[in-house]
């Protein structure tokens, strides 16, 4: 089950408690209990759009972190020639 299809599922389960919701879904209780805290307040849709802002700024911030490295890098280099 990924994050945001618990709203769904929580939505939609008809009477079932979340022990049946968990076992049919293969999580822990502790999991949806924190997914609920998490996007419970979220339509589906916020909810992907927040994880689509997630993975991007972890993109974003890998990038960052490897622009540095190679700067520092370079900086290195240039000072061992002078």
């Amino acid at each position: 089950m990924r994050d945001e299809s618990w709203i769904q599922s929580s939505a939609d389960r008809g009477g079932k408690s979340i022990q049946d919701l968990c076992r049919e879904e293969n999580v822990s209780e502790v999991t949806v209990h924190r997914w609920k805290k998490q996007f419970g307040h979220m339509d589906i849709n916020e909810a992907r759009r927040l994880k689509e802002l997630e993975r991007e700024n972890s993109e974003l911030k890998k990038m960052l972190a490897e622009s540095l490295l190679k700067n520092r890098v370079l900086e290195a280099v240039c000072e061992k020639k002078l």
